[in-house]
C-alpha cells in the first residue's frame, strides 16, 4: 500500500482533524490543477533534479522511486557523478527512458508506484496525450518550468514543488531568496550606463567549427535582461551558428563561451562539476586563437569570459546571472561575488558541495 493511500485510512480510522487531512490543491505551471491527498512520497522524477533536492530538502532522494535519467547522466555527467559518490542509490534506480530520445516508458514509469510524477513543461509537451495514462491510473502529474526563463515562473515552480513535497515554508525562502537577488541584480543594471556588444557561443565543437549563439532564450535572454547588446539578435531565431565574418565584423566587446561537462568532446570548454580550471583556460585560449579574433575589443581587454551551460534555468542561476552582469557592468556589480554565492547556495539548500569549475575570465 502506498504511503499516501495509508494516510487517507488513517484520517479516516483515528478521525484526524479536516485540516490535517486536507487535500492538497496545486495550480502548476500548464495552469492544471493537481490535486494529492498528502504530500509525495514516492516521486518519478522526470527532471529539475537540484530543483527538487533543494526545496524538499531532507530525505529527498529517499522518496526517488524513479528517473528519466538520461537528462541528468546524459547532459550532466559531472553533476550526475557528484550526485551518486554522495547517493550511490541513485545509480540504481529505475530509468523511465527520456523524451529527447522518445524513450520515456509511461508503463516503466508506472511501475515504480509513484504517488507523484514531476516533470519539466517540455518533457510534458512531448508526452502529448500519453500523459493521460497516468490519470487514468489515478497518478499526479506536477508540470514545472524553470525553462521559461522567467521569474513568474522560476517562483510558481517553487512553490508548486513545497506545497506537492509538504515543504511549503523552504520553498517560500527559496522563492524569496531569488526575488531578492533578482531585484538586486536588476537594479544594478538599471544604475549601469554600460551597454556592451556581447557575442556567446556554445563551446563544444572546439574552435575549428562554430557553435551554436542564442537570441531571445537561454543566455541570449540573459544578456537582454543585463542590457547587454546581444550580436545574435535579429540574425537567428533562439539557436543557430553565426558566421564568423559577422562576428568580427560586429567587434564584440564580452564574449561568453558556455561549456559542460561533455563526453566525447575533445575540443570543448569543460566547465561544471569536476572541470580543471586549468584545462578551460587552454580551451579558452585556443578559442581566441582563431583568426581575427585577437583584434576583437573582447580578447584585447581581457573580457571572454567561460560559463556552465548548466547553470541557467534552475534555482541556483541567480548566481551565473550575477556572474554575466559582473562581465558586462564591472562597477556596477564590484562589490559582488557570484562564485561565493553560488558556494553558499549549495551550503544553505543542496546535500553536496560544487566542486569544479563553473566561472571563469580568461587570463
Amino acid at each position: 500500500m502506498k504511503p499516501v493511500k495509508s494516510a487517507i485510512l488513517a484520517c479516516g480510522l483515528i478521525a484526524l482533524s479536516s485540516a490535517a487531512c486536507a487535500e492538497i490543491t496545486i495550480t502548476d505551471l500548464r495552469d492544471r490543477t493537481v490535486t494529492l491527498d498528502a504530500p509525495a512520497e514516492r516521486v518519478l522524477l522526470g527532471f529539475y533534479y537540484e530543483d527538487y533536492l533543494a526545496v524538499a530538502g531532507d530525505g529527498a532522494v529517499d522518496k526517488i522511486v524513479g528517473l528519466s535519467r538520461g537528462p541528468w547522466a546524459g547532459w550532466r555527467p559531472g553533476q550526475w557523478e557528484a550526485y551518486t559518490q554522495t547517493f550511490p542509490q541513485l545509480a540504481n534506480l529505475p530509468d523511465v527512458g527520456d523524451t529527447e530520445s522518445s524513450t520515456f516508458s509511461i508503463e516503466a514509469a508506472l511501475s515504480t508506484d509513484p504517488d507523484l510524477v514531476i516533470l519539466a513543461g517540455w518533457q510534458y509537451d512531448a508526452l502529448g496525450e500519453s500523459v493521460q495514462q497516468f490519470d487514468t491510473a489515478g497518478i499526479p502529474v506536477l508540470v514545472l518550468d524553470y525553462n521559461a526563463q522567467t521569474l513568474a515562473a522560476h517562483l510558481a515552480s517553487t512553490r508548486a514543488l513545497g506545497q506537492a513535497m509538504g515543504a511549503e515554508d523552504r520553498a517560500e525562502t527559496l522563492a524569496t531568496l531569488y526575488a531578492e537577488m533578482t531585484a538586486d541584480t536588476a537594479a544594478r543594471v538599471a544604475a549601469s550606463t554600460e551597454q556592451p556588444k556581447v557575442y556567446v557561443e556554445l563551446a563544444q565543437k572546439g574552435p575549428d567549427e562554430v557553435g551554436n549563439s542564442y537570441a531571445g532564450g537561454m543566455w541570449g535572454g540573459v544578456i537582454d535582461r543585463l542590457n547587454g547588446r546581444n550580436i545574435a539578435n535579429g540574425q537567428i531565431e533562439n539557436w543557430g551558428p553565426l558566421s564568423p565574418e559577422y562576428v568580427l565584423a560586429e567587434a564584440p566587446e564580452v564574449i561568453l563561451l558556455s561549456g559542460s561537462e561533455w563526453l566525447n568532446r575533445p575540443a570543448a570548454v569543460p566547465m561544471g562539476f569536476g572541470a580543471d580550471k586549468a584545462l578551460a583556460q587552454v580551451r579558452i585560449d585556443a578559442y581566441m586563437g582563431r583568426p581575427g579574433w585577437s583584434d576583437l575589443p573582447a580578447v584585447q581587454n581581457g573580457k571572454v569570459f567561460g560559463i556552465y551551460h548548466g547553470g541557467s534555468r534552475t534555482l541556483s542561476d541567480f548566481a551565473y546571472f550575477r556572474f554575466l552582469g559582473k562581465a558586462l557592468h564591472p562597477e556596477a556589480f564590484a562589490d559582488v561575488d557570484p562564485q561565493a554565492e553560488l558556494t553558499q547556495f549549495y551550503v544553505d539548500w543542496l546535500p553536496i558541495k560544487p566542486e569544479g569549475t563553473f566561472v571563469i575570465q580568461a587570463e
